[in-house]
C-alpha cells in the first residue's frame, strides 16, 4: 500500500508539473498525462513497472466519464441520431476492418495478425473523444450526438469481439451462432431494465435523496456503480452500464447538480487513465516496427475520417457535420489495446504486434487530440475540397431553418441557459424582429414549437456568421462563453457592419478584457451581472416585492427545465 501511494503521489505531481508546462504552450492536457506515463514507465525511468492498480483507477474514470455523458442525454436524443449512428457505425467498422486487413497483409503481417490489427484500427476511443467534446462544449451539437452514437455502436461491437475472442480461446468447440444469440438477449435485458428504471424507480428515489446534497451525490455514485456491476455480470463492460445509468437520470431535475459534483472525480481518474496509457510503452526494437506504425497511423488519421465523411454524406448530412464527425474518430480505442493484449495472452499475437498497436495508439490519440481541438480551423482550410461528399438534398440546415424574413434587428446566438431568459423577454415584449441561432437539435425543435424564428448553426462556422451578416442586425447577443468563437464573431461581423452592437459572454475577467480590446461593445460576465442584479433587488428593501420576484424566478426555472 505504501509503495502504491508513493507511486500515485509521484504520478499526480508529475502530471501537475507537465500540465502547467503544456498549458503555457497552449496544448491539450491529455498530452501531459500521456508523457507522464511514458517518462515514469518501463520505457524511460522505470519508476512504475506494474500498472494493475492504476488499471482500476482508469476503469473508474471511464465509468464516471460515460455516466456524465449519459446525464446530458436522453432517449429522445439517442433516437434522433440512432438510425444514422447504427447504420454508419456498422458500415464504418466493416469497411475499416477490410481496408485494415489489406494494409496489414501489404506490410508483411500474417493472416491472423492482419485480422487482429484490422479490427483494432476500426474502433475509436470513447474516453478521448467524449472528454474533448466536453472541453469544446460540442457534446450537444448535431455532430457531437452523432459521434456519441457511433462510439456506442463501436463499443458494443468491441465488447462483442472481446467476448468472442475470449470464448474461442477458452473453448475451441464454441458455437458462434448460439454465442451471438445469447449476447443479443443479454443486451436486450440490460436495455429493458434500464428503461424500466427510467420510468419507475428513478424519480422517487432521487426526489428523496435530493433533500441532502451529500446524499444526492452518494446516490448518484451508487446508481452508476450498481448498473455498471449489473452490466458486467451480463458480460458487458462497466462503461456501458455507467452510460445507461446516466441516461436513466437524464430527465430528472438534478442532473446539473450531479454532473458538477462528479466532474472533479472524473477529471482525476481520467488523468490516471491517460498516464496508464503511457505506461503501456515498453522497450522494443523501434526500427522493426517504425514503417508499419507510420503506415497504420496515416490510415487511422486520414483513412478512417474519409470513410466516415463518405458515409455521413450518403446519409444526407452536410460536409461540415461529416468532416467534424470523421475527425473526432481519427484514433484507435482503449478496446484496441485490450484486444491485442488478449491476443497476446491467447498466443495469437507476438509482443512485436502488441508494441506496434501500442505505438499506433499513442500516436493517433496524441495527434487526433490536436485535430479535434482545431477541427473548425481545419474545416475552414479543407471546406472547398469537401463539396464532393455532400448530397444536393441534405437533412440538415435547409430543413432546420425557421428564419421567415431577410432582416432582423436582434440576433441571439445560443438559446441555452442565459439565452432562454433573453428569448423569453423578447417574446413577451412582442418583439418578432429577432432570430435565434443554436446548434442543439432539441432546442431547435423547441423554438419551432414556440414559433420563434431560428437558424440551425454554430457561430464557430464562418459560413453561419456570414449568413447572419446578411440579415444586417442592429444588435447581436452571444451567450456562448467560448473566447475563440466570440472573437471570430466580432471580427467577421464588424467587417460587414461596424455599427452592429455586439454583446458577447466571457468565462473570466481576462477573456472579458481581451474581448473589449478586440472590438466587443459589451461583454457579459455572469458573476458580475448576478451581483449587480442582487444589488438592484436590495435597493428596494421591500421583502414582499422581493418574494414575488423570487416566485417569478422559480417559475422561470421550472419553464427552463421543461
Amino acid at each position: 500500500m505504501v509503495e502504491f501511494f508513493l507511486g500515485l503521489a509521484v504520478v499526480v505531481i508529475t502530471c501537475v508539473v507537465l500540465g502547467l508546462l503544456v498549458r503555457l504552450l497552449k496544448q491539450p492536457l491529455i498530452i501531459a498525462y500521456i508523457i507522464t506515463g511514458i517518462l515514469l514507465g518501463p520505457l524511460i525511468f522505470k519508476f512504475i513497472t506494474k500498472s494493475s492498480q492504476l488499471d482500476l483507477f482508469a476503469e473508474i474514470g471511464l465509468a464516471f466519464l460515460l455516466f456524465i455523458v449519459g446525464l446530458n442525454m436522453n432517449f429522445k436524443s439517442l433516437k434522433q441520431v440512432g438510425k444514422t449512428s447504427l447504420i454508419s457505425g456498422f458500415l464504418q467498422v466493416f469497411i475499416t476492418t477490410i481496408a485494415g486487413f489489406i494494409i496489414g497483409r501489404l506490410i508483411g503481417l500474417n493472416t491472423v495478425e492482419s485480422l487482429y490489427v484490422a479490427i483494432a484500427l476500426s474502433f475509436s476511443s470513447t474516453i478521448i473523444v467524449v472528454k474533448l467534446l466536453i472541453d469544446k462544449n460540442d457534446l450537444e451539437t448535431l455532430y457531437g450526438k452523432v459521434t456519441i452514437g457511433l462510439l456506442l455502436v463501436q463499443d458494443f461491437l468491441a465488447i462483442l469481439t472481446l467476448v468472442l475472442v475470449t470464448g474461442i480461446a477458452g473453448d475451441s468447440q464454441v458455437n458462434i451462432g448460439i454465442f451471438l444469440l445469447k449476447t443479443v438477449l443479454k443486451a436486450v435485458i440490460l436495455f429493458l431494465i434500464a428503461f424500466f428504471l427510467y420510468e419507475t424507480l428513478d424519480p422517487k428515489l432521487f426526489f428523496r435523496a435530493a433533500k441532502s446534497n451529500e446524499l444526492l451525490f452518494m446516490t448518484g455514485v451508487a446508481w452508476c456503480f450498481g448498473l455498471a456491476v449489473f452490466s458486467m455480470l451480463l458480460g458487458f463492460s462497466i462503461e456501458i452500464g455507467a452510460f445507461l445509468a446516466g441516461v436513466t437520470l437524464a430527465a430528472l431535475p438534478y442532473t446539473n447538480e450531479l454532473s458538477s459534483k462528479i466532474r472533479p472525480l472524473r477529471d482525476f481518474f481520467i488523468a490516471i487513465f491517460f498516464v496508464n496509457l503511457g505506461l503501456q510503452m515498453v522497450p522494443f526494437n523501434l526500427g522493426s516496427i517504425l514503417l508499419p506504425a507510420f503506415v497504420l497511423t496515416i490510415f487511422v488519421l486520414i483513412g478512417k475520417p474519409l470513410i466516415l465523411i463518405i458515409l455521413m454524406g450518403l446519409s444526407g448530412y452536410k460536409k461540415r457535420t461529416g468532416f467534424l464527425t470523421g475527425l473526432s474518430l481519427a484514433q484507435i480505442s482503449e478496446f484496441s489495446l485490450i484486444l491485442v493484449a488478449l491476443g497476446s495472452r491467447t498466443g495469437h499475437l507476438s509482443d512485436k504486434i502488441v508494441s506496434l498497436i501500442t505505438i499506433v495508439g499513442i500516436l493517433t490519440i496524441t495527434l487526433s487530440s490536436y485535430m479535434i481541438m482545431y477541427s473548425e480551423k481545419l474545416y475552414v482550410f479543407f471546406s472547398s475540397y469537401l463539396r464532393i461528399f455532400e448530397r444536393k438534398n441534405t437533412i440538415e440546415t435547409d430543413d432546420l431553418t425557421g428564419d421567415r424574413k431577410k432582416k432582423y434587428d436582434i440576433v441571439v446566438c445560443g438559446a441555452h441557459r442565459m439565452g432562454h431568459g433573453i428569448i423569453k423577454s423578447l417574446s413577451d415584449n412582442k418583439n418578432k424582429d429577432f432570430l435565434v441561432v443554436d446548434f442543439n437539435p432539441d432546442i431547435i425543435k423547441k423554438l419551432e414549437r414556440e414559433n420563434v424564428s431560428y437558424m440551425y448553426g454554430d457561430i464557430s462556422d464562418t459560413g453561419v456568421i456570414e449568413k447572419l451578416a446578411m440579415y444586417n442586425p442592429k444588435i447581436v447577443i452571444s451567450t456562448i462563453p467560448i473566447y475563440d468563437d466570440n472573437l471570430l464573431l466580432i471580427n467577421k461581423l464588424k467587417n460587414f457592419n461596424k455599427d452592429t452592437f455586439l454583446f458577447v459572454t466571457a468565462k473570466n475577467i481576462h477573456d472579458a478584457l481581451e474581448l473589449y480590446r478586440k472590438g466587443a461593445d459589451m461583454v457579459i460576465f455572469p458573476e458580475i451581472l448576478a451581483g449587480q442584479k442582487v444589488a438592484d433587488y436590495l435597493k428596494h428593501l421591500d421583502v414582499n416585492e422581493m418574494k414575488r420576484w423570487g416566485r417569478t424566478y422559480y417559475n422561470n426555472l421550472l419553464e427552463y427545465h421543461a
